[in-house]
């Protein structure tokens, strides 16, 4: 990329990728500590907001794709 183009969402998503990582890291942590102390409605909650977090991170990155080819 040269200086005068404008950063794609692409670059913006590959940059802050150790920050997606770090929170879908939580998300198992908290499902973990959630499952070992018997909390099902919590649990399923917080699988129900990884799932969808996963989803829109995935939806991002697909139209990038789509845009960056």
């Amino acid at each position: 990329m040269g200086p005068n183009q404008p950063m794609m969402l692409y670059d913006i998503v590959e940059d802050n990728l150790s920050l997606v990582s770090k929170i879908y890291q939580s998300f198992e942590a908290l499902e973990e500590t959630l499952g070992a102390l018997k909390m099902e409605e919590p649990l399923f909650m917080t699988y129900a907001a990884k799932k969808s977090f996963a989803h829109n991170i995935m939806k991002t990155t697909n139209g990038v794709h789509r845009l960056k080819n």
